[in-house]
């Protein structure tokens, strides 16, 4: 039973995805404790998996687990084996380390349209839950997507199997993405994608407070958003029922 409990509050989560940048087992079995039930997937961030010893992924995996959370491998991961024609080796150890989902993204390299519509197909058919991801890491690169190549990539990958797309945000929120210089929404940008997406498959990166409450505003309680801290993931699950003053009277 929560605290407070006579207020009824909703359970209204939408997806949750967070980063893990290498939390220590100890400290997200303890954690999870007061959050886990908020948190829908985790993001074993860039690389940091292979930086890990094997026995130690495996047991946060299986933490992660016993809270139904959902990890994976953060998708640098993925391109540099990719690179090296090693995709089959690293689906391999995903499944052996217990990582139930696939993140197909090309951030930080090129990426052919059949290359993407074959990884995210082979990783399906390895049973593995995708998530794909639209944007590049450099800001540079990032400018050149247009809203209409951001749609047609969203709706191409989940025509291939990609159970969600995610919209890149970085861990900054700023010049990336539907986010201008400064991390606000780029309105016009973001009200002509929601025009052509079904944003019940969309996972929204969005790791600053005003982007969190652009979004629920914009799109309502159970928006999906990615690149939630772990300390901010109370504080997300607070403005998403209208327990914070950005959302207060507003849901």
């Amino acid at each position: 039973m929560k605290a407070f409990d006579f207020l009824n509050v909703p359970d209204n989560n939408g997806i949750t995805m967070v980063m893990d940048k290498g939390l220590p087992p100890s400290y997200i079995d303890d954690y999870l404790k007061v959050c886990g039930e908020y948190i829908t997937f985790v993001k074993f961030g860039w690389g940091t998996s292979a930086v890990q010893d094997k026995e130690i992924v495996k047991e946060k995996i299986k933490i992660y687990k016993k809270h139904n959370i959902k990890a994976y491998a953060g998708g640098t991961l993925f391109e540099l084996c990719h690179s090296k024609g090693l995709y089959d080796e690293y689906l391999k150890e995903c499944k052996e380390l217990g990582f139930g989902c696939i993140e197909i993204s090309d951030g930080s390299m090129e990426l052919s349209k059949e290359d993407r519509k074959n990884a995210i197909r082979k990783a399906k058919q390895n049973g593995f839950i995708v998530l794909s991801e639209v944007g590049k890491k450099s800001i540079e690169e990032d400018s050149k997507l247009t809203t209409e190549d951001r749609i047609n990539i969203i709706n191409e990958d989940l025509r291939a199997g990609s159970d969600f797309v995610i919209m890149e945000g970085r861990e900054s929120g700023k010049s990336i993405g539907l986010f201008d210089e400064k991390g606000n929404l780029k309105d016009k940008e973001f009200k002509k994608m929601l025009e052509y997406i079904d944003t019940n498959k969309i996972i929204f990166e969005a790791p600053n407070k005003n982007q969190q409450v652009e979004f629920i505003l914009s799109i309502g309680s159970n928006v999906n958003l990615g690149n939630i801290a772990y300390e901010e993931v109370i504080s997300l699950k607070t403005l998403r029922t209208g327990l914070r003053g950005d959302t207060f009277g507003k849901i």
